[in-house]
């Protein structure tokens, strides 16, 4: 990816080749399909590169946001603010029909007009369906019942708005506290030495415990009652915003 600046502003640009050519694609395509407003996009393919431009967000990610609370040095309201409204654009997006499937606080964009959603090469709803190469994004913010979906081998697998509202819970966690969110030394799981598959085989068990803080304890608390819900029971975006909101 990259930033290029003009006359006419500054813009994203992507480009890939084999399967990447594909996801980038997809994305361009993907995010056409939104139609959101100052969101154009452009695109191509030509002997095998695809690439495509879409308008530059200016604003910290939801991970630099929250980076002074990770260090112990920020403002725990401006944290709550930018928490809330993440949930509010993941709400919107649900609203809309649409499923992220990669939620990761470095894919939330807090701009002057509120957050903006990126990286959207797994996105998908009804009648626009979802990638057969998905794999379900970064592990650690996996739900335990897509884990366990992508580990089954069906394809395609399509994650649902309950499995964005886990990786949201659990992004919001990593961004604030700088650690997963799953204490696998707790469980003796030595993260760093297995593969994405078999850690995708142990988040699915279910076995492995929840890290302890201090950090934003009130805040933690309402992102652990989401992670540990089974998806039936855990609360939607909108819910989750407003349960923070309360709670601030």
């Amino acid at each position: 990816m990259w930033k290029a600046t003009g006359p006419s502003g500054t813009v994203e640009i992507k480009a890939g080749t084999g399967e990447g050519a594909a996801i980038t694609l997809r994305e361009a395509h993907v995010l056409k399909a939104m139609g959101e407003p100052g969101r154009d996009v452009v695109m191509d393919r030509r002997q095998g590169l695809a690439w495509m431009v879409t308008p530059w967000f200016e604003g910290p990610s939801t991970w630099d946001a929250l980076r002074g609370v990770r260090e112990g040095r920020g403002d725990e309201s401006a944290a709550l603010a930018c928490v809330i409204q993440l949930c509010e654009a993941v709400t919107q997006l649900h609203a809309a029909g649409w499923v992220h499937g990669d939620l990761q606080p470095q894919h939330s964009i807090h701009t002057k007009d509120g957050v903006r959603l990126i990286d959207c090469s797994w996105a998908w709803r009804r009648g626009f369906e979802p990638s057969y190469v998905f794999r379900g994004g970064l592990p650690h913010l996996l739900s335990p019942e897509l884990a366990a979906s992508v580990e089954a081998g069906t394809r395609p697998v399509a994650p649902m708005p309950a499995d964005d509202v886990y990786a949201l819970a659990a992004g919001v966690w990593w961004a604030v506290t700088g650690a997963w969110p799953l204490d696998y030394d707790a469980a003796d799981i030595p993260v760093s030495s297995i593969s994405a598959a078999q850690l995708r085989e142990v988040i699915a068990t279910r076995r492995v415990p929840l890290c302890t803080t201090t950090v934003m304890p009130s805040l933690l608390q309402m992102m652990a009652a989401a992670l540990l819900a089974p998806s039936e029971r855990r609360p939607t975006a909108a819910q989750l915003g407003r349960a923070v909101g309360l709670g601030s």
